[in-house]
């Protein structure tokens, strides 16, 4: 008996690479480049959320820096075995 072995072929043997042109593609190449402006209308969820990235309400910046000042003047101080607790809590509840 002969065993005789055959090569194994990759799945992307054979294969050519594709290039994808479509009417919207081509375009706005073509505006682009004849100098033409595009527009984009955006829902109003996408506008919200657009908002809501660009928003400079994401961090209280006197909040952030008074409890800076208060750590750095001693007067905040950190407790690591409440926040164990408060972490161990979370992951029974977590847990259930």
């Amino acid at each position: 008996m002969k065993i005789t072995s055959t090569p194994i072929k990759s799945p992307l043997e054979g294969l050519t690479a594709v290039t994808r042109t479509d009417s919207a593609a081509s375009a706005y190449t073509s505006a682009a480049s004849a100098g033409g402006k595009s527009s984009v209308d955006l829902s109003s969820a996408a506008r919200h959320l657009s908002g809501l990235e660009n928003s400079d309400n994401d961090v209280n910046i006197a909040k952030v820096n008074e409890i800076r000042n208060a750590l750095a003047s001693g007067e905040l101080v950190i407790d690591p075995n409440r926040i164990a607790d408060g972490l161990l809590a979370s992951v029974r509840d977590l847990l259930k």
